[in-house]
């Protein structure tokens, strides 16, 4: 069976970086699998801190993770500088699915690729509400 191949830099709309841990090794001496959904998680997160959008104490909206994956290339592992590349896949109404791709520092090729979906709800009804409309003008910079 044949894969798609992954996505190259070019492919993503903006940048995080992140270093490699030293506890993110596993006994193989490479980062283990899990620690690649966090590398994610933070990513996804800071941009909408930097972009003003996430207030962790007191925002509302916020968002779940309803859904994630992954797909492994090559091997990272510390003391490695990473980024991650993001880019928005689908902006719905109440939700984002954003594509991930896992570089090492200057590098072309993703070690791993991932998707990562909010759906946003209130803070308080953990219902889904829709998107507030300057939420929506900052996520289409990523489409």
């Amino acid at each position: 069976m044949s894969r798609e191949p992954l996505r190259p830099r070019g492919a993503y709309r903006a940048f995080v970086s992140t270093p490699t841990r030293w506890h993110d090794n596993d006994v193989y001496g490479h980062v283990n699998n899990v620690v690649y959904y966090a590398f994610f998680d933070t990513a996804v997160n800071a941009w909408l801190i930097e972009a003003g959008l996430l207030d962790i104490e007191n925002g509302d909206p916020i968002g779940v993770v309803v859904e994630t994956g992954c797909r492994y290339a090559a091997s990272v592992h510390f003391p490695q500088k990473l980024e991650v590349g993001l880019t928005v896949a689908r902006l719905g109404s109440s939700s984002v699915t954003y594509h991930l791709g896992l570089f090492v520092e200057g590098e072309n090729q993703p070690a791993a690729e991932g998707h990562f979906t909010h759906v946003y709800v209130g803070r308080e009804s953990r219902r889904p509400v829709p998107l507030p409309e300057n939420w929506r003008e900052l996520l289409s910079q990523l489409v």
